[in-house]
């Protein structure tokens, strides 16, 4: 076989396996699919294909990802044995409403009203976004209606942890005594924020995953953006500057009061010692009335700041907006004090009609309010017009028990075995200055989805510390044990917390750091992204392990083939020792390996089902699979048991027992495969079959 069509098939070959599928995400996040314009079709759905089918076929859109069943609605309190779900009808809109309209006149604050779902974050979140419709068409797309080419179906779209995503859903919205059982506007007759909803949670697996929460996440899911809390006891002396640069740079702002002392977490500061990490679950459903009519534990939206001149003074004031659609701030400039403004001004700010819209003074709003969230617009989300703009990293990681789930550093015989990025600042903020600007920001991923399985938010956070000079310009840096035990962090995040994302603005000296990410206890399973943003383009962030060497094979995958197969193009037949150490080359050299022991090079010479010399064909085919094997993913059973089988004493698998691992298995495979001749996978082995097949 010529050399050039071996390199053929292995290239053929390699991007048909489960590398390549990772490598084309990579490229088509390098061509800007899952960026707003190209948004990812969620489970597949393709909105203009699925409501062209449904005209031509003259029958209204059903979704059956979500369907209209009662496990849409939820598994406990929305359950199908609840009180709360018992006479909920699926109806389309054009079944209840006379004269149905997606939006009518713009979308606006009033749109937005809470029925009987405590996502108040969720709806404070989406009050806000009407504010900009730049960014609200970012998430509801135009063209949308129940008029003009009505099918049933709408469409919505969402960031999730670095990319957008375009969710498909049918207009059966739940109902009871003909009634909208959750989100609805105030006239009646205007659904995109029901159908927003809707969408949103089937993102999340269902409306009761939307129980509780922050603002801050829904204010990322419509944006990109980045969120920064302030404790408004402890806020910096230009709050309302701050509060102002936010409006008007188009920065989505929502506030909230704790409930009492004992649920205030977001005060409860990461100590070395700390006797327990602290939990927010149900923190938004606990509301409690105040005596000027502000509800503690629930979320509101800033939707506006101004100043006024008030008897001769100028007044500082912020609109504040209750998703409830009514409950309103009874306490100064709720009324009386808008006759001593002036007429002009007080016909431009001052609505005297319920709408859950009030205007306060920013004293009473620092006296009042505990926390205050304003979510940063990234690159992604900023209008051209604007100069301002971030530069932001984004990495996945995960931590797994049993090997990357370290837990903080108050457990420091296995804090070290976190996943770590290291981060290069390189530019001071200003001339003459040493100090770099940067915003860290760890979010975990899909723990809504995962409520249904009694999954519930982690406790998170994260520590940098300075790379030892020694290591200071490499990469794939991974400090271990020893290091963490005679070094102190540089930074730290505020708290550990079991919000979605913890984040902290920080400025460090000019050099090289490395970020840890973990959950506050050891052996916790999930996923997660870490931002990493600043105002100066010049930032590098590289994460240390296994993404490192799969973006390498990225630029020199065609060159590292090629050349392998140009030192073996002369001879037909090579020993298999040197063959299986060659596409090392191919990977990387930081698997740190010489080469393959005896007992994986047997486990190849059994998969490639030859005797001890191979052809060149047999070596693109191993080179295939260890090409494979650098970016094979295990679920979390079976990457538990290889590490019990096959890991040394430092939790460490190196990459020739990995490789042994797999071929093993998939020879298991194989071998299965074969012998199930009836294809109903099942399969009977004597005790002579597995000696055989175990040696």
């Amino acid at each position: 076989m010529a050399v050039a069509q071996v390199m053929e098939q292995v290239i053929e070959r390699v991007f048909a396996s489960g590398v390549a599928s990772r490598l084309r995400s990579q490229w088509d996040r390098d061509e800007g699919f899952g960026q707003n314009d190209k948004a990812l079709k969620f489970l597949g759905q393709d909105f203009e294909f699925l409501r062209a089918h449904s005209l031509q076929c003259r029958r209204l859109f059903e979704d059956d990802t979500f369907p209209a069943q009662v496990s849409s609605l939820g598994f406990k309190d929305l359950g199908p044995r609840s009180a709360k779900t018992q006479g909920v009808q699926w109806m389309r809109p054009t079944e209840f409403c006379t004269d149905p309209h997606f939006i009518v006149d713009g979308a606006t604050r009033t749109d937005v009203c809470q029925g009987a779902l405590g996502d108040c974050w969720l709806l404070a979140a989406i009050a806000s976004l009407t504010l900009n419709e730049t960014l609200l068409h970012r998430v509801v797309p135009h063209g949308q209606s129940f008029h003009n080419q009505y099918a049933g179906i709408f469409h919505f779209q969402f960031w999730q942890f670095g990319e957008w995503v375009d969710v498909v859903i049918d207009d059966r919205l739940p109902v009871k005594e003909g009634k909208l059982l959750f989100l609805h506007s105030a006239e009646g007759a205007e659904f995109w924020s029901a159908l927003l909803e809707k969408a949103y949670a089937k993102l999340n697996g269902c409306y009761e995953a939307l129980s509780g929460g922050s603002t801050s996440e829904g204010f990322e899911d419509f944006t990109g953006g980045v969120t920064e809390m302030f404790e408004l006891k402890k806020a910096p002396a230009d709050l309302f500057s701050i509060i102002s640069r936010a409006v008007e740079r188009g920065s989505l702002l929502g506030c909230s009061i704790d409930v009492s002392n004992t649920h205030n977490t977001y005060n409860t500061k990461y100590k070395n010692n700390p006797v327990n990490p602290p939990q927010i679950s149900g923190f938004f459903e606990m509301e409690a009335m105040t005596f000027k009519k502000l509800v503690k534990g629930h979320a509101y939206s800033v939707t506006g700041v101004e100043e006024v001149e008030y008897k001769g003074s100028p007044t500082k004031l912020l609109r504040i907006r209750n998703p409830w659609g009514e409950v309103e701030w009874t306490g100064a400039w709720s009324d009386k004090e808008w006759s001593c403004v002036d007429p002009s001004v007080r016909a431009r700010l001052y609505n005297r009609s319920e709408d859950g819209e009030f205007w306060m003074s920013f004293n009473d709003f620092m006296r009042e309010f505990s926390r205050l969230e304003i979510c940063n617009l990234t690159a992604d989300a900023l209008q051209a017009s604007q100069v301002k703009k971030w530069s932001s990293a984004l990495y996945p990681g995960e931590w797994r028990r049993g090997s990357t789930a370290g837990g903080c550093r108050n457990f420091p015989a296995t804090f070290w075995l976190n996943p770590q990025f290291k981060v290069a600042l390189q530019h001071p903020d200003t001339e003459g200055q040493s100090g770099c600007s940067f915003l860290v920001a760890l979010m975990q991923k899909d723990r809504r989805r995962q409520r249904r399985e009694g999954k519930d938010m982690e406790t998170i956070g994260f520590a940098i510390y300075e790379v030892p000079e020694e290591y200071s310009g490499r990469t794939g840096v991974h400090l271990k044990r020893d290091f963490f035990l005679s070094h102190s962090s540089s930074a730290r995040s505020e708290l550990f917390i079991n919000l979605r994302e913890v984040s902290s603005r920080f400025c460090l000296p000019q050099g090289e750091y490395i970020i840890v990410p973990s959950t506050f206890e050891p052996q916790k399973d999930g996923d997660f992204v870490l931002r990493v943003f600043s105002e100066r383009p010049e930032m590098e962030i590289s994460n240390s392990k296994l993404q490192t060497i799969l973006n390498r094979i990225i630029s020199k995958r065609e060159s590292a083939i090629l050349a392998i197969f140009w030192e073996i193009k002369e001879a037909c037949e090579v020993r298999f020792a040197w063959v299986f150490t060659v596409p090392l080359r191919v990977t990387d050299k930081d698997l740190k390996t010489d080469g393959f022991g005896k007992e994986a090079c047997r486990c190849m010479i059994t998969l490639m089902d030859v005797s001890s010399v191979l052809t060149s064909h047999h070596c693109s085919l191993m080179i295939t699979h260890l090409l494979f094997y650098t970016g094979f993913k295990l679920n979390n059973q079976l990457f538990q048991l290889i590490i019990l089988r096959y890991a040394k004493e430092d939790l460490n698998v190196d990459f020739d027992n990995f490789v042994n691992c797999l071929i093993r298995l998939e020879t298991m495979f194989k071998t299965f495969k074969e012998m199930d001749t009836d294809a109903d996978g099942v399969v009977s082995f004597s005790f002579v079959q597995v000696r055989h097949h175990h040696c």
